[in-house]
């Protein structure tokens, strides 16, 4: 006797099982982003071009109002800052049917969970580098990036790659420093965040004054990343800092996210070639204190999920990708804290 109409079959529930895998991928890479949470996000989603223009007006300044005259009009012939939708990332794995049949049913958790670990790790990594633009940096050649950061122990140092470099590890005067340079720049502190790589963590817990019950707070950086509160900035923890490599015997810098010294010639994260001599690297980490404002991310495309079976391997292949564009928009909303690696 055939079944009613009332029974769920594969080819029924087939728009279901797809989102299964996507809802699991979203909310990895919501979890795990820690620099994409703490910027400017503008969505673009669905809509056509490459190319993401936003609007750059100059501050005004008031002016003395006089009795029985007109007001001073202020004018202005705004800018535009273009951010080139040029990141596509994509996270692919094939389940064959028999390692579907034999395996855990933890295989797909793991997956769809490193899927959204490596989409929400890459569009950090593309902020981070965003960071050596601010404070009229550039990333247009292959030396001196980073070099209008400040080392971490006194906040106002420039960091210099030449030789060994100069990187000193974040204390509490130095934090301070920092957070006044941007004061100064009529930044609101109270929006500020920093963003260290662990290493940091373990000097900035060997200081007391880090170590208060006012700054540890409540336990949120199991969920969140965040280490605690200091001077009304938001800490918070990531390994996705930027690693600074210095070359001694040719006085150039590479940026890496890698431990690793680079070797030979290659090309770096900026899309420079790099000739290094072995032997004599110096590393160091970018620790960003950001406002929000400093740095956009526009989302073109977010996570996205596709499943398609493809007969040829007996197989189902589920893609993760998304496609996005960053750019510095205030550069002096930010600096880097450069401290040793």
């Amino acid at each position: 006797m055939a079944l009613g109409s009332g029974h769920q079959t594969k080819t029924t529930a087939a728009n279901f099982i797809p989102e299964l895998w996507e809802d699991d991928v979203i909310a990895t890479y919501k979890s795990k982003t820690v620099m994409g949470n703490l910027v400017k996000k503008m969505n673009h989603k669905g809509r056509k071009g490459d190319t993401f223009h936003i609007p750059n007006p100059a501050r005004g300044e008031a002016s003395a109002k006089t009795a029985n005259t007109a007001v001073t009009l202020v004018t202005d012939t705004a800018g535009t800052i273009p951010v080139l939708i040029d990141k596509h990332y994509e996270y692919s794995v094939m389940y064959e049917d028999l390692a579907e049949m034999q395996a855990l049913a933890s295989m797909r958790p793991f997956y769809t969970d490193d899927a959204g670990f490596a989409l929400a790790k890459r569009v950090d990594r593309e902020l981070h580098k965003r960071m050596a633009q601010l404070q009229g940096g550039s990333i247009a050649g292959a030396t001196n990036l980073f070099e209008t950061g400040v080392i971490g122990g006194d906040g106002s140092t420039a960091f210099s790659g030449a030789s060994s470099g100069n990187g000193t590890a974040l204390s509490d005067a130095g934090l301070r420093t920092a957070i006044q340079l941007l004061e100064d720049q009529d930044v609101n502190s109270a929006e500020l965040a920093l963003i260290i790589p662990p290493v940091e963590a373990k000097v900035l817990r060997g200081i007391s004054r880090f170590t208060e019950q006012a700054f540890v707070g409540n336990g949120d950086v199991i969920k969140t990343g965040r280490l605690g509160n200091l001077y009304g900035v938001e800490i918070y923890t990531s390994t996705n800092c930027a690693w600074i490599h210095t070359n001694s015997a040719t006085g150039t810098q590479s940026v890496t996210f890698s431990s690793a010294a680079p070797t030979g010639s290659y090309v770096d994260e900026f899309g420079h070639t790099v000739s290094w001599a072995s032997g004599t690297d110096s590393a160091y980490r970018a620790c960003p204190l950001i406002h929000k404002d400093a740095i956009t991310l526009v989302e073109q495309q977010g996570v996205r999920v596709q499943t398609q079976y493809q007969q040829e391997y007996l197989g189902n292949l589920v893609t993760s990708d998304c496609v996005f564009g960053t750019a510095a928009i205030r550069d002096y909303a930010g600096v880097s804290l450069i401290v040793p690696a």
